[in-house]
C-alpha cells in the first residue's frame, strides 16, 4: 500500500522541472498579491480652476472634452520641460504655455509634439541675441521664438505677450499659439506656411492660392489680419491662426474661406464651441 507521504514523493521525483515551475508560479502569485496597485496618475489640484479662469477656449468645450483637455495639458506638462528665465515660474504661466501648445492639436487624437523639450519663459520681449534687458531702443520686439540650430528642441516666450494672448483683452493675438503653430508646421520638416502632414494633397494648392491672395490685400490695407502675416507663408500661417482660436466667430465672418480651409487644418471648427 503506498501512502500519501510516498506517493507525493514519487511524483516530486519523477517530474522535479514541474513541480518547481509549479513552487515559483505559486510565490511570485503570492509576491505580487501583497503589492498595492500602482496609484493612478490624477490632474493636479489646480488645474481645472486655472484653466476655468484663464483659458476661454476651455470653458467653451463640453464635459467631456474638457477632460480630454485637462489630459492633454498633464501629458505636455509631463513631457515637455517650462523654464523661466529671470522670473519665478507661476502655476498659471504653466498652464498657459500648456494650452498654448494643445489648443492647436486637439483635434488630433494621440498627436504629441516631437520638436520641442524644453520652454523658456522671459519676462518680456527680447532681441535675437536672446537678451531681455536693457534699452528698448535695442532690438528688444521678439515676443516668442522657435529655436533652431544650437536651440532646436527649445522655444522662448515672452511671458507678457503670453499672458496678454489668453486675456480678455486679447484681440486677435495669441503669441503662444503663434509659436506652437510654427512647431506644426515644421512637423513636416520645412516651416513654410504648408502644413502638409494637416491638410489632404487636393487643399494644398488651394490653401498656397489663398495665402497668396489675402498677403496681397494685407500689403494694400485691405484686410484686418494682422500686417506681421505678410512677412512670409510661415508666418501668415501662424497670425491667421492665432485669430482662428481668439476670435473665431469674426474670422469665420471676414474671411469664410479661410476659416474652412483652417477647420480642415485644425480638425476642429472653433466657432460652433
Amino acid at each position: 500500500m503506498i501512502t500519501k507521504k510516498r506517493y507525493l514523493t514519487s511524483i516530486i521525483n519523477k517530474y522535479p522541472m514541474i513541480i518547481t515551475f509549479i513552487i515559483l508560479i505559486v510565490i511570485i502569485l503570492l509576491i505580487n498579491k501583497g503589492k498595492k496597485e500602482p496609484a493612478v496618475k490624477t490632474t493636479p489640484l489646480l488645474l481645472k480652476p486655472l484653466l476655468t479662469e484663464h483659458i476661454h477656449y476651455y470653458n467653451n468645450l463640453t464635459e467631456a472634452d474638457k477632460t480630454i483637455f485637462e489630459q492633454r495639458i498633464q501629458t505636455f506638462l509631463d513631457d515637455v520641460r517650462i523654464e523661466g528665465v529671470g522670473l519665478e515660474l507661476t502655476d498659471t504661466d504653466r498652464i498657459m504655455v500648456a494650452a498654448s501648445a494643445v489648443i492647436p492639436i486637439f483635434g488630433f487624437k494621440d498627436w504629441t509634439y516631437r520638436n520641442i523639450t524644453n520652454v523658456l519663459l522671459y519676462p518680456d520681449t527680447f532681441n535675437k541675441d536672446f537678451e531681455f534687458e536693457g534699452n528698448e531702443g535695442e532690438g528688444r520686439s521678439i515676443m516668442g521664438m522657435v529655436g533652431s540650430g544650437y536651440m532646436n528642441g527649445q522655444m522662448i516666450l515672452s511671458r507678457a505677450a503670453l499672458t496678454k494672448g489668453f486675456s480678455k483683452n486679447s484681440g486677435k493675438e495669441n503669441t503662444g499659439i503663434h509659436e506652437f503653430v510654427h512647431l506644426l508646421d515644421k512637423a513636416d520638416g520645412a516651416t513654410d506656411g504648408i502644413p502638409e502632414g494637416f491638410l489632404g494633397n487636393e487643399y494644398v494648392e488651394p490653401w498656397v492660392k489663398m495665402m497668396h491672395q489675402e498677403i496681397f490685400k494685407i500689403n494694400k490695407g485691405r484686410s484686418d489680419i494682422d500686417i506681421y502675416a505678410a512677412t512670409n507663408e510661415a508666418e501668415f500661417f501662424a497670425v491667421v491662426s492665432e485669430y482662428f482660436f481668439s476670435k473665431p466667430d469674426q474670422f469665420q465672418t471676414k474671411h469664410p474661406e479661410l476659416y474652412e480651409m483652417l477647420s480642415r487644418v485644425f480638425g476642429q471648427d472653433p466657432s460652433t464651441k
